[in-house]
């Protein structure tokens, strides 16, 4: 003898399929998450939060961004790592640090632009005036002179002008600069390092992923806050 039909009764393989999409979603939103907070995908959109960008997963139709209460993927890295601190909305950008690059020359030829974003910056603070700058003058020049033949930029970007016996004043011309590099390996291996390289930020375009970091032998660049863009040497 059966018993009453029941209309109402819950099928548990309906039941099953439910719980087994949300697991399904959750999964595919944490290994997401992982993936990039290891660098391996980055979807990173402008203006999103700060030091959690990289883990937006760009979902179709979310328009949380730039609000950040509610979701879940900075959510969750904040539930891995509370010491990072609180969420603070602000723009990222790339720059390089001076200590760490080796003057390899790759900054002038892999920048997307025509004309590199990294340009030689100059510290007064910590150069020797010198009258015999390794930064400008080519190893082995037999006259201190401001003959082209005499000078290490291909360019001539780097000026030079007396100031007073026996120091020079050195100025980059960063209209003619392409971040070579090569008066920054002079000035570095010969004197104080006031001549350094830098992102110029008036010319980046921010590249979600930047060509030159992703080739960078000695990974000297890394995302900064736009609010202090620059690494400056003698500050």
């Amino acid at each position: 003898m059966s018993g009453p039909d029941c209309s109402c009764k819950a099928d548990p393989a309906s039941g099953r399929d439910e719980r087994r999409g949300f697991m399904g979603s959750t999964y595919w939103a944490i290994l997401l998450g992982l993936l990039a907070v290891l660098g391996i995908v980055s979807t990173r959109r402008p203006g999103y939060a700060g030091r959690y960008q990289d883990l937006c997963l760009d979902t179709p139709g979310c328009e949380m961004c730039p609000e950040i209460t509610g979701c879940g993927a900075v959510e969750a890295l904040a539930a891995m790592a509370p010491s990072a601190g609180p969420i603070i909305a602000e723009n990222l950008v790339w720059q390089l640090d001076p200590d760490k690059c080796v003057k390899c020359g790759q900054c002038a030829t892999h920048c997307v632009l025509t004309e590199s974003a990294v340009k030689c910056v100059h510290s007064y603070a910590i150069c020797g005036y010198c009258r015999l700058c390794f930064g400008f003058f080519q190893p082995g020049t037999p006259v201190l002179d401001e003959g082209a033949e005499n000078q290490m930029c291909p360019t001539g970007a780097l000026a030079r002008r007396f100031v007073e016996e026996p120091y020079y004043e050195y100025t980059v011309n960063e209209s003619l600069c392409v971040g070579c590099g090569k008066c920054v390996k002079g000035c570095n291996t010969f004197g104080n390092g006031s001549l350094f390289l830098q992102v110029r930020h008036d010319r980046c375009k921010n590249c979600n992923e930047c060509a030159i970091a992703r080739d960078c032998p000695s990974e000297a660049y890394s995302r900064f806050p736009s609010s202090t863009p620059y690494i400056l040497r003698g500050q």
